[in-house]
């Protein structure tokens, strides 16, 4: 069930919402209702769940893949 809200928000903000919501074809109301159910979702879940995914493997091309390397390994 759907339930109506009000909410205040500077107009600029507004502005650009509308333009991002429009640019993907899609509402307002359901860019917004995503957004925060996503965060909701982000709340339940753990460290490890939150960031899996998140980093790259070091690459031998990067200059300080060897200072780490000699320190750390």
């Amino acid at each position: 069930m759907k339930t109506r809200l009000t909410i205040t928000l500077d107009s600029d903000v507004v502005r650009a919402a509308r333009g991002y919501a429009r640019d993907r074809g899609v509402s307002l109301s359901s860019l917004i209702e995503a957004s925060l159910g996503e965060m909701i979702e982000d709340e339940d879940l753990s460290f490890t769940e939150r960031w899996r995914g998140q980093f790259r493997a070091a690459s031998r091309d990067d200059i300080r893949y060897e200072a780490h390397a000699r320190k750390y390994l």
